[in-house]
């Protein structure tokens, strides 16, 4: 009975298998849509990925923002090193002879070394970082859904400036690194 079960779902799965690679046909390219990637002049794209990549952003540009890094003073412990003179015990032996006549000798001498560690010695003054440096860009009309404006995406700082460079509700892609600002 286990092994019917067993044939019966590969054979369907075999068969919506076909099925969809009946429906799948395309451009050839990888793309249903026609989507022929580059950026003409003056289409104001930013960047040339197909929209086959699920990362892919693409929307009319509305604003950017650029977040700048904020730090504060703190301390932490300081460590030195210390180091202290120390020695070791160290095994010699030497076999000598052949066959029935082989002898061990044996023998300790004494090795001097540094021990060294670290070890808390007051303390030191830093700058932490409380937020990191973020570019973000808003989109209307995301990725063709008139329904979603003033989305917010964080972008690298190249894409930033790209999108700084274009008109106001001009046609930008990209990928963003995440989502709100």
């Amino acid at each position: 009975m286990f092994s019917k079960q067993r044939l019966l779902v590969a054979g369907v799965t075999a068969f919506l298998m076909a099925g969809l690679a009946a429906c799948g046909g395309g451009g050839g390219n990888g793309d249903a849509a026609g989507y022929k990637g580059g950026a003409g002049p003056g289409s104001g794209n930013v960047s040339t990925r197909s929209p086959a990549d699920p990362d892919h952003v693409v929307g009319l540009r509305d604003s950017v923002r650029h977040v700048s890094r904020k730090t504060v003073r703190d301390t932490r412990p300081h460590l030195v090193k210390k180091c202290t003179p120390a020695t070791r015990r160290v095994k010699h032996t030497r076999r000598t002879g052949t066959g029935t006549r082989k002898k061990t000798r044996t023998w300790y001498t004494t090795e001097r070394y540094r021990s060294c560690r670290k070890v808390h010695q007051g303390t030191e003054s830093y700058r932490r970082v409380v937020r990191k440096e973020r570019w973000c860009v808003m989109l209307d009309d995301v990725n063709g859904d008139t329904t979603r404006d003033h989305v917010w995406y964080r972008v690298t700082s190249t894409t930033y400036h790209e999108a700084l460079g274009t008109d106001r509700q001009a046609r930008i892609e990209f990928v963003p690194t995440g989502l709100g600002c």
